[in-house]
């Protein structure tokens, strides 16, 4: 045993040191300073020891006759899973929420080693304080004390009982199911739910005021859009251009609005400046996905996020928190709902921590006593789940317990990860953002190999090479889907913003390789038998003129500033939607007759459109392709977005191969040789 001015150091062989720290007991640190000096005034005849502490001679303790405390309860295992929502169950291994009692987590979890540890420790500390002398105590302030307890340390004659959360608690385990998609990206996706039970579970919230942040993958932007979702979950109508138009109405007693969140806007773009001047393109895109719904509204509710590179998500986390009440995350399955949960959750706002409570060692005592009758009394089977009532009746379940820093729901790639909502609270109930399990997107993933699979999943932006189609070609996506010109005599170019590998070929070997009757070093991600479902998905027509922006300095106001109606040409262009993985920008040039070729509009012209839908329309002189999928399915099209323009190599990246310089050793040497020979002449 030893005493320094840092505190009371406890030496014992087998075990490692333990030491008081000062911020449990500040009075040591001038205590024990000055009860050094006292004995060195009483020993002034005993040498100076330099850098050395004074030792007392105390008997040594043995650790074995420590008694540690013993755990006499288990855990309980949360009411769901935190990862994918699915209520806790012991039962079938198969399915979400299944906790496997032996896995190392959830036995961490179940005996709580932390407070375990806790309780070792104190008793360490104890057992120190009843070998140290009564003078040494005296001279500190301190006296004899029983076992402090759980948490109880000596303070100068009290005990300052540190609460449980002052305690870096166990984290939460996640199920099996959502153990394995973290750690081994394996699992099964569960069937997705309906847009009737999404009506369902929101009638069911507790709150007056809720917001629905319908959210929109950017890959295949608008075919993740959730068609009549204001009247097939009785929203209050969005605001129409009209002036005098009210804000927001109560219906049934709530207030239920939405807002379009356009996720990963990161794969549209390299800069956030960029996409924030698509901002007027995707609105109307967004106006001609809603129909005729979406003529007459303002659509001031649409935000472009990124939650990798922290694009507009701090703004978008501001308004959650102002809003509060409940905010429900809805949308179709891998578009980014959990990861954009993860960035816009307001953390650490649940208000400051009480500070420890200072008990008096005499109510202690009486304490200890009471909490030990109450853990006697306490029944050994106790179940593994919390004895709270569950309605499995309800489709809404019960509310996590509110942290600062809570449990976020998993992130995969595979579709259907949630499995039943989750609710986290935020603000000392102040609010609660809600993840939805995410409705069908479509089953193309059903049609592709299992190694393959992840392929079909846009993660980062593609810079994609320029494809000429020329007459009698086809352009193959994984030799599961074709896209083939219909117009005769005319080249197309084609830019594949997909995963998917790109492969242009002749048409008979492209429809040989799709239909898997023909052996081919193209690669077929599909699996065996897909093609006898190869069916035609529809024509689609290159009908939005883009001739303004793909014609450069010839149009542009600081160089020729030709006007786009006095060139003998038109280009046209389109890009076609493949349902999750991204899309294919079309574009064709066409030799323009006079008041012949009626032209779409764009979203960057000037053009005054009609009131009559121009997508009903169809000019037989615009140029057209033809795609072909398995079930003629996954597959739309929407006005360009020239992303190419965007993304294309600058001309001083792109090096132009040339003839190599000439070697001039052979010239150095003829002349030599000519040299010696005028010589010898």
């Amino acid at each position: 045993m030893s005493i320094r001015a840092g505190g009371i150091r406890l030496s014992r062989h087998g075990l490692r040191s333990l030491e008081l720290p000062e911020f449990l007991c500040p009075a040591l640190r001038h205590v024990n300073i000055l009860y050094l000096e006292q004995s060195r005034e009483r020993n002034s005849t005993a040498p100076c020891i330099q850098r050395r502490h004074a030792s007392s001679a105390i008997p040594r303790t043995d650790s074995s006759k420590i008694a540690l405390p013993e755990a006499k309860s288990l855990r309980k295992l949360p009411q769901q899973c935190a990862g994918c929502g699915a209520l806790s169950q012991t039962v079938d291994s198969e399915e979400p929420g299944y906790y496997s009692l032996g896995r190392r987590s959830v036995k961490d979890f179940l005996v709580d080693k932390s407070a375990q540890k806790s309780k070792e420790e104190s008793a360490v500390v104890e057992a120190a304080f009843q070998n140290i002398n009564s003078e040494v105590l005296g001279s500190l302030g301190l006296q004899q004390l029983k076992p402090a307890g759980e948490y109880g340390l000596p303070f100068c004659g009290k005990v300052v009982d540190f609460p449980p959360s002052a305690i870096k608690p166990v984290e939460v385990p996640i199920c099996d199911r959502c153990h394995r998609l973290k750690h081994h990206d394996t699992g099964v996706s569960i069937h997705h739910p309906s847009v009737q039970s999404l009506q369902d579970t929101i009638l069911e919230s507790p709150h007056k005021y809720n917001h629905i942040y319908h959210v929109i993958d950017a890959a295949d932007f608008p075919m993740s859009l959730v068609p009549g979702l204001h009247r097939l979950l009785h929203l209050t109508p969005q605001r129409s251009l009209n002036r005098r138009s009210k804000g927001g109405r109560f219906y049934h007693g709530r207030k239920t609005e939405v807002s379009f969140i356009i996720t990963r806007s990161d794969l549209l773009a390299p800069l956030k400046s960029q996409v924030d001047t698509m901002m007027p393109y995707l609105i109307e895109v967004l106006r001609d996905a809603l129909g005729k719904s979406g003529r007459d509204v303002r659509l001031g509710n649409v935000r472009c996020v990124s939650a990798i590179r922290g694009w507009w998500t701090k703004e978008l986390k501001e308004d959650i928190w102002s809003r509060g009440g409940g905010g429900w995350l809805v949308g179709k399955v891998n578009v980014g709902k959990s990861q954009l949960f993860h960035d816009v959750f307001p953390k650490g706002r649940r208000g400051t921590a009480k500070s420890p409570e200072i008990i008096p060692a005499s109510s202690r005592a009486s304490m200890e006593d009471l909490t030990a009758e109450i853990e006697d009394m306490k029944i050994e089977d106790e179940p593994l789940f919390d004895e709270e009532h569950i309605d499995t009746s309800t489709l809404l379940p019960p509310q996590q317990p509110e942290t600062d820093y809570p449990t976020m729901p998993l992130v995969s790639s595979l579709p259907g990860t949630t499995a039943s909502p989750i609710r986290v609270p935020f603000g000392n109930g102040k609010g609660e953002l809600i993840d939805l399990p995410g409705l069908s997107r479509g089953d193309l993933e059903l049609y592709v190999k299992e190694e393959h699979r992840p392929s079909l999943v846009m993660r980062s932006r593609v810079r994609p090479e320029q494809q000429v189609i020329k007459p009698g070609q086809s352009l193959l996506l994984g030799g599961l889907i074709r896209i083939t010109p219909t117009t005769p005599d005319l080249i197309f170019l084609g830019y594949v913003f997909t995963p998917i590998q790109p492969h242009l070929t002749a048409t008979e070997k492209a429809i040989g390789t799709q239909t898997q009757v023909r052996e081919s070093g193209i690669e077929n991600i599909g699996l065996p038998g897909v093609g006898e479902k190869i069916a035609s998905a529809g024509t689609f027509y290159l009908k939005w003129d883009v001739t303004k922006q793909r014609t450069g300095p010839i149009t542009a106001r600081d160089a020729a500033a030709i006007k786009v109606d006095r060139l003998p040409y038109r280009v046209l262009s389109t890009d076609i939607l493949i349902e999750g993985c991204g899309w294919v920008e079309l574009v064709a040039q066409v030799r323009k007759r006079p008041s012949e070729m009626s032209i779409s509009r764009n979203s960057n012209s000037d053009i005054k459109v009609e009131e009559a839908d121009e997508m009903d329309g169809i000019d037989p002189q615009w140029p057209a392709v033809e795609v072909f999928t398995p079930e003629g399915k996954f597959v739309g099209s929407r006005r360009p977005m020239n992303a190419w323009l965007l993304s294309a190599k600058k001309p001083g990246q792109v090096r132009v191969k040339g003839r190599p310089r000439q070697s001039m050793k052979g010239v150095k040497k003829a002349g030599k040789k000519s040299a010696r020979t005028s010589e010898s002449v």
